[in-house]
This record gives C-alpha cells, structure tokens and sequence, in this order.
C-alpha cells in the first residue's frame, strides 16, 4: 500500500528489490512501479518467459544478465533467476489499516508482530495473514525485521497485497487500538485462555511475541486476553509463524460462523 508521505507518518521505505518468481509476478498483477526486470541470461524456463512478457507489456525494461550478477544483486541469495528494482514502498499508519476495514465493511482483523527478528518467519505471517483476510499487520521499528527481500519472497507476494504499519512502540499502537474499539489477543504458552475456549470474534488484534522470548512484560500487560495454544505431544511450543497461522485461522473460522449466523438469522 503506497501512501503520501505525511508528518507524524513513518516514511522510512523498505527493499527496492523483489525476488523470486512469486514475488515479482505479484508485484506485477498489484501494479506496483517496477522500473527494471533482470532476467538470468540463457534461461529458457517457460514461467521466466511468462514474468519477462509481462513486464514488456507494462512497458518495464526487461534485461538479461549474467546468473553470477544476479547472484551478486541478490539479498535473499535465492532469487529463482528474476529480480526487479522497484520503487519503494512505504509503510502505512494504524488509522490505514483501520481504514481497510471500514472499506471492506468489516471489524478490525490485525496481526501485531512483537519482535519477530527473523525474516522469513515475518514472510510467512504475512503471507498467512493476507490468505485469511486480515487487514493489516503491525511491526516495530526497532528489534524487528523489516519489510526486506527476504521477507517480500518468503510471503510469496503477499507483501504487495498487505498493508504494514511500522511503528515507534508497540503497547502505545495497542493503546491507540483499543482507543478505536479493538481488542487485543496475546499469544502466550502460560494463557489464561485456551485457543478452542476463546471468543475472536469482533474487532481484534492478535499479538504474537518474539520467536525466542514471546511478548514483552508491558506488550502482555496491554493485553486484554492472554491465549494460549493446546499441546499435546513432547515439544512445548510452536515457531512464531507458525502459531500465528493457528489463531488467525481459528479467529476466521470464529469470524465466519458468526457471520453465517447473522445473515441467516
């Protein structure tokens, strides 16, 4: 999501490039301003031809390069032979993401990303988040991966679809939040709530802590429900990507029955 740049608004930009073949065929089905396609020269996979025909359509120079100086472009070192130098994007505000949501004439869904330091985790929750409909995510600025090629790749171009706020503190984004009528789920092995027991309908965000720490003191305190995920075998916890796809689908599941509910009721 491209904003203008405002004061008071994060206008720090993420990656110029996207990677991979998911990443930049979405890139170009979003429209996003690309302004060049490298293409790994002698390549002669029928979907490389797809992404560089699509490209020349939309009038983006497509050039074909050595693999080794892709190689070398390369952030993620695993671009699939496609990268392209886009123009940056921007992060969105709170009151953006809110704003999808009023758009789609629906309560609040968003993911708050506590500290999750790895990139690929990061890719994977917004690639969730965006496949189950949810409006926004929210990262921090600080102790957080970025919205970074890796993390565009990962998501599999769902980082083209997904509005990503980034912000100074996450308990005053909570605040902010629940000043607007949402309410705040955090994830956490020691919950008071069990996943199946708990209400995720209505306005809600759900925070998932860092991968090795989970939630801060001060993000839990700002919690309204602390949730915890039912484990029955020997390990006792889930990656971060990973239990953030288990809530946010059962929240949908939630969410859509009771939607089925009023409009049949």
């Amino acid at each position: 999501m491209r904003k203008e740049a405002n004061p008071g608004k994060d206008t720090e930009l993420s990656s110029g490039l996207v990677e991979g073949r998911n990443a930049v065929t979405e890139a170009l089905k979003a429209g996003r301003p690309l302004d060049k396609l490298f293409v790994a020269k002698g390549e002669t996979d029928a979907s490389l031809a797809r992404i560089a025909a699509q490209a020349k359509a939309a009038g983006i120079p497509v050039v074909s390069i050595d693999r080794r100086k892709l190689d070398l472009m390369s952030t993620t070192g695993a671009h699939q032979g496609v990268i392209a130098a886009a123009a940056a994007k921007e992060y969105c505000s709170l009151e953006d993401i809110l704003r999808v949501a009023r758009d789609r004439g629906e309560d609040p869904f968003i993911l708050v990303c506590d500290d999750i330091t790895d990139p690929q985790n990061l890719g994977a929750m917004i690639r969730t988040a965006e496949a189950a409909g949810i409006h926004g995510v929210v990262i921090p600025k600080r102790h957080s991966a970025g919205v970074t090629a890796t993390v565009e790749k990962t998501s599999a171009g769902a980082t083209e679809y997904m509005a990503v706020a980034r912000v100074p503190n996450i308990a005053a984004a909570l605040d902010e939040l629940k000043e607007n009528g949402v309410w705040i789920y955090g994830t956490a092995a020691e919950g008071s709530s069990e996943l199946w027991q708990t209400d995720l309908r209505g306005p809600i965000a759900i925070v998932i802590g860092s991968e090795g720490d989970g939630m801060s003191r001060l993000v839990s305190e700002k919690c309204d429900f602390r949730v915890s995920i039912p484990m029955y075998g020997k390990i006792s916890s889930l990656n971060a990507s990973c239990s953030a796809a288990v809530v946010i689908y059962e929240a949908l599941r939630r969410r859509r029955t009771n939607s089925e509910v009023k409009k049949n009721g």
